[in-house]
């Protein structure tokens, strides 16, 4: 076949580039516009390739770097222009039982790549071992990767921003919606059918529409880093929907690009600004998806296993996995932090988000072995001028020894916050000895906080998240039901603290349709009354179900995008969504930045107060009462840790919340307060759409609170 007359000329370029020296700094691709420069760091390889790639997968070209400074093997390829595909191979020992796995028959994803094109069309080929050996990995595969590996790619990073500037919601007005690119927007009816499922579609104007009027602040979308489809998964006709599985920590996932260019997410960045919403992203810098010593070979494991990823001490062959992936990235070692910090930069300084949620972040700030709040991990970060200034959001967890560091990071982090969804949830479902536990989580858990300088805010409230159960499932569901996970149903969590209100899964019973809708009102009303920052499960605002899958990592389908048919309930949540959170923003006793602590000012009022159903104070015997189910607090409005210009203590409403979790209904005394003032009443959840029957109550008046209830007063300042 003849080549056409631009291919001639794409051919006559490239045997025109020609090598030349470069820098060992910045690493990655750089490209200047006369050329590219070339930089990995590789410290005990014994050769670098640099191998360029047309379109079609083809290599067009090779150059051995020859300079090396400081392990970091470097050359400028004089001619090479953005859009140009590359690789590595990289020569040295491979011996698995030290650790070394080199194999130059490998074409490697540069660590630095700025975009990843393509997929990985399986084979035996990814593996640097014979997949039948009986000695596992220690038999070398030599069979060439390149034809189905992705490969880098040289981008222009140049951009126009225009006058984009993060809003920089602070943290006692942030309100968090955790959502993936794809499910918001991939049926969606109003976004053009090009965009669906991209950044573009996130950006359109019917989404942005959706996010601003429901009044969120923070879009925290599921990981956007490169990422791959593990073999098994695609193998049964499944993909890694959720992303935890990233192999380029600077590349944004082309899955997600409607015109295939970095620059449609630095534009979604732009739109979202503008809308006065702020882009956090979900970063997976704990491990990567080469997994364990039987994984495949498509990065960092062939260019230093050694430095990368952490190692067995009494066997190197093997990796410490406090992941459950089959590996733990080196985030202690200079290089490999260095490698973290880069990125981390790179998306603020490029990109323009405006902070981080770290996946299974205990094992970052782990340092030998032991989690430490000092570790170099957390060092950095602090004394970044450029990181030290955006949202810091951990995930306080990991599988390693003491894994569980809720309320154990340094100042500056906010974490999510496990037991507060624990307590919600287990109250609202009827267990014992719910009471107090409940009050300490709604008051921003200070017995975890408070300590070292943290306060309120650094609570991240949730009930339900990407892993797990959506809220109307929560409701619906017993037992999970993972079936089309193709697992037999093994897989996710089996104790999800949840209740199907008397009928597992979809059921034409309407009480039970209507206590479940009472019962998600129930915990939305919880999340956004109490204090710290709430996070929104994307999608819980209209009681999006995936049909009791708690597990939806693999699922992408129907069963993890939005549905945006709303039947008439769901219009009904969204608003009564809508309303909560325009109340908690006009409430500044909801958005303290310091702890209540029962204090008592010098007219008698105390900050918050907990009473019983006959009006009166809780007493230590009727905290600790395991059936209790019946409790109210009041937020005073002399104590919203607001002042005016003048340094004056702001007043503001006095909030009265009456919960009761028992089955039955319970006449509630209301409680006195300034003057016996009447108490308004704002929401019942019990009511269809919350709205009370009736607003003017008195103080010494028995509310009728139903089974099952919140209700939420306000009384106007003394």
């Amino acid at each position: 076949m003849k080549k056409s007359s631009g291919e001639k000329r794409a051919a006559e370029a490239v045997r025109a580039w020609h090598l030349e020296a470069g820098q060992a700094y910045p690493l990655g691709a750089t490209f200047d516009g006369n050329g590219t420069n070339f930089a990995l760091y590789a410290s005990t390889a014994d050769k670098v390739e640099l191998c360029f790639h047309a379109p079609d997968g083809h290599e067009i070209r090779r150059f051995e770097l020859s300079r090396r400074l400081h392990h970091v093997w470097h050359g400028y390829v004089r001619g090479c222009s953005a859009g140009t595909l590359y690789g590595y191979r990289v020569h040295g020992s491979h011996q698995p039982e030290e650790g070394q796995r080199f194999n130059p028959s490998k074409l490697l994803i540069d660590p630095y790549a700025k975009a990843i094109v393509g997929s990985v069309d399986w084979s035996p080929a990814h593996y640097d071992y014979e997949l039948d050996a009986v000695d596992e990995d220690l038999a070398q595969n030599n069979d060439d990767s390149a034809p189905g590996m992705p490969k880098s790619q040289v981008v222009d990073e140049s951009f126009d921003w225009g006058d984009d500037q993060p809003p920089q919601v602070p943290w006692r007005d942030t309100i968090f919606y955790e959502v993936h690119v794809k499910g918001l927007s991939q049926s969606h009816p109003e976004v053009p059918e090009a965009q669906r499922g991209t950044y573009a579609g996130l950006a359109s104007p019917p989404v942005l529409n959706h996010l601003k009027k429901l009044g969120v602040t923070s879009i925290e979308l599921l990981p956007v880093h490169a990422f791959i489809d593990d073999q098994r998964l695609v193998e049964s006709g499944l993909r890694n929907y959720w992303g935890y599985n990233t192999i380029g920590f600077f590349a944004p996932e082309m899955r997600y690009s409607a015109a295939g260019s970095i620059n449609e997410f630095k534009q979604m960045v732009k739109d979202v600004h503008a809308a006065g919403l702020e882009v956090i992203l979900d970063v997976v810098y704990n491990h990567t998806a080469e997994g364990n010593h039987l994984g495949p070979t498509l990065c960092f494991k062939g260019i230093d296993n050694a430095t990368y990823y952490r190692l067995s001490p009494e066997d190197p062959r093997y990796y410490v996995d406090y992941t459950g992936t089959g590996n733990t990235l080196n985030s202690h070692h200079p290089v490999v932090l260095r490698l973290i910090m880069d990125s981390l930069r790179y998306w603020v300084t490029q990109m323009h988000v405006d902070g981080f949620r770290f996946d299974l972040a205990t094992t970052l700030g782990r340092s030998a072995s032991a989690f430490d709040h000092h570790s170099s991990f957390f060092a950095a970060l602090a004394q970044d001028p450029v990181l030290s200034r955006v949202k810091l959001i951990a995930e306080p967890w990991d599988l390693g020894d003491n894994g569980y560091q809720v309320g154990g990071f340094p100042p500056g982090w906010v974490e999510w916050n496990g037991l507060y969804r624990d307590a919600v949830r287990d109250f609202w479902r009827g267990q014992e000895h719910t009471v107090a536990e409940l009050s300490r989580r709604m008051c921003g858990s200070s017995d975890l906080y408070e300590h070292r300088g943290r306060c309120p805010t650094d609570s991240v409230n949730l009930i339900t998240v990407h892993d797990g159960f959506t809220l109307r499932d929560l409701v619906s569901y017993n037992d999970k039901h993972n079936e089309a996970n193709g697992e037999d149903n093994r897989d996710g969590e089996s104790h999800n603290r949840s209740w199907n209100c008397g009928a597992e899964g979809e059921t034409d019973d309407e009480a039970i349709r209507a206590l479940r809708l009472q019962q998600q009102r129930n915990l939305l009303t919880t999340l956004f009354l109490s204090q710290g920052t709430p996070l929104l499960l994307g999608g819980d605002e209209v009681g999006r179900s995936q049909g009791g899958n708690n597990n939806g990592y693999c699922q992408d389908s129907e069963i993890s995008w939005f549905d945006w048919n709303l039947t008439p309930d769901q219009q009904g949540l969204l608003a009564y969504v809508q309303r909560l959170i325009e109340f908690r923003k006009a409430q500044p006793g909801l958005r303290r930045t310091d702890f209540l602590d029962g204090h008592i000012d010098e007219d008698g009022h105390r900050d918050v107060t907990w009473f019983d159903a006959e009006g009166r104070e809780m007493t230590t015997e009727a905290w600790e009462e395991p059936e209790a189910r019946t409790v109210a607090s009041m937020f005073c409005g002399r104590h919203t840790g607001e002042y005016d210009e003048h340094g004056r203590r702001a007043n503001a409403e006095t909030l009265l919340m009456l919960i009761n979790g028992h089955h039955e209904d319970v006449p509630f005394t209301l409680p006195p307060h300034y003057e016996q003032k009447d108490w308004t009443a704002r929401f019942d959840t019990s009511h269809d759409h919350g709205q009370p029957d009736q607003q003017a109550w008195r103080a010494g008046e028995a509310y009728p609170l139903a089974a099952r209830s919140m209700v939420v007063f306000t009384q106007e300042p003394g």
